[in-house]
């Protein structure tokens, strides 16, 4: 197949899991024979085209659109105030991506293409537009909604672009039947909706892949000395649970004294959780690193955990969680409500994974956090079970497999 996919993030520039998952996913897709384009934003210092391990990537340079747009946007966007640069960017990117390849790469260079994969609001203007100008079958990817993301909130303009998309796709893929239950409830089209997990590569996800060198390095950077080591990487936002996993702290330590928690990554949270951190009087048994690391140094952090705790209040997928039980850890999730981790976490039994938590509820990760501390010796054991769950439910070629299946049997049905 000819694949144009269209995503926010990708290689070098990376903000989430969305950004690893577009990575992994179009480089099986490749790796299988299939042609891929990708089209991503560009933010100024990147070359508008290259072509990066048989993947060929376009980056329209954008122009800063912000201080027009207040003009004519409606009050919800408005709202936005600085942030309003950034809704401009994407529809930017989106504008100028969709304008090269039906102008440019299709229309000129007469250039042919099987399928079109779109990746969430942040992409879907593009699909949207694509679809407007040629007569192509079309696949939206929903890695998560505005209603999910923002707990019933959010911005009723992303809301109705989300919307759109999916009317206008010929089919959506989502991320797990948790996130597919909730669409259906916000009357998404359910003969549309089907559900492929997220996977990762699980022998770059291995103990047998680290750079033991780099985790002594870590050991010496957060002054680890005898001390259980309990990990979370993510976004620092509020939806990840964050806060109320340093609030969880405090009683944990009451039980455990030797343990620090080590936080890594980057949000709009980071400044309020430093000052949580101070408030409670956490010192140095709460490490937070607010920079995007590279993939060695993440499997190195992986490597140092003795659990890793992923509290999210609403997670469509949460591709971290799979991570660290690559890596044989046992873990605590938040597992209420919109919960893809619920679905990757086995809770009890002789197959068990980890812990499932509210994590909404700071003493109820810190009962979870327990259970492992309490029952250690055993939940190592945990930790090789969610080893054996990623290689049979979660590798990044169960996944590409499933979703190339998909996006035949759409482009059969789309020519018939």
């Amino acid at each position: 197949m000819r694949i144009a996919f269209f995503s926010w993030e990708f290689w070098p520039r990376l903000v989430g899991g969305l950004g690893t998952y577009a990575i992994e996913i179009t480089k099986k897709f490749v790796e299988y024979g299939n042609e891929v384009t990708v089209f991503t934003l560009n933010d100024g210092n990147l070359p508008t085209k290259e072509n990066w391990n048989g993947i060929e990537i376009h980056r329209p340079l954008i122009l800063d659109s912000s201080n027009i747009f207040p003009i004519f946007v409606r009050e919800d966007l408005k709202r936005w105030g600085h942030h309003l640069k950034f809704f401009s960017d994407i529809f930017a990117y989106n504008y100028l991506s969709a304008s090269k390849l039906v102008n440019q790469i299709i229309r000129k260079e007469g250039r042919k293409f099987d399928i079109i994969s779109f990746h969430d609001w942040l992409s879907a203007f593009a699909g949207i537009m694509i679809k407007n100008n040629i007569k192509i079958p079309s696949v939206f990817h929903v890695h998560s909604l505005e209603e999910q993301r923002s707990l019933g909130g959010g911005s009723e303009v992303v809301k109705e672009v989300e919307r759109e998309a999916a009317r206008v796709a010929d089919k959506i893929i989502t991320v797990s039947y948790s996130m597919k239950e909730f669409m259906e409830s916000l009357n998404y089209p359910k003969d549309k909706i089907s559900v492929v997990y997220n996977g990762i590569d699980a022998k770059k996800y291995s103990l047998e892949n680290v750079n033991w060198e780099l985790v002594e390095k870590l050991k010496k950077r957060y002054e680890i000395e005898n001390e259980k080591v309990i990990f979370f990487i993510g976004r620092l936002t509020w939806v990840k649970g964050v806060s109320n996993l340093i609030k969880a702290m405090p009683e944990v330590l009451k039980d455990f004294p030797n343990v620090k928690l080590i936080i890594l990554g980057k949000g709009e949270s980071y400044s309020d959780l430093i000052q949580l951190k101070q408030s409670l009087g956490l010192g140095k048994k709460v490490e937070i690193r607010s920079e995007w690391v590279s993939e060695e140094e993440r499997i190195a952090h992986y490597a140092l955990a003795d659990l890793c705790v992923f509290p999210s209040i609403s997670e469509p997928f949460g591709i971290v969680s799979l991570e660290a039980m690559s890596m044989e850890k046992p873990i605590v999730v938040g597992a209420r409500g919109i919960s893809g981790l619920r679905e990757q976490v086995i809770p009890s039994g002789e197959n068990r994974t980890g812990v499932h938590v509210n994590g909404e509820d700071p003493n109820d990760i810190a009962w979870g956090i327990k259970v492992i501390l309490e029952n250690f010796e055993e939940a190592k054991k945990w930790g090789k079970n969610g080893r054996k769950r990623v290689l049979e439910n979660f590798t990044i070629e169960k996944t590409a497999n499933e979703t190339l299946k998909i996006y035949e049997d759409v482009i059969k049905n789309f020519n018939r």
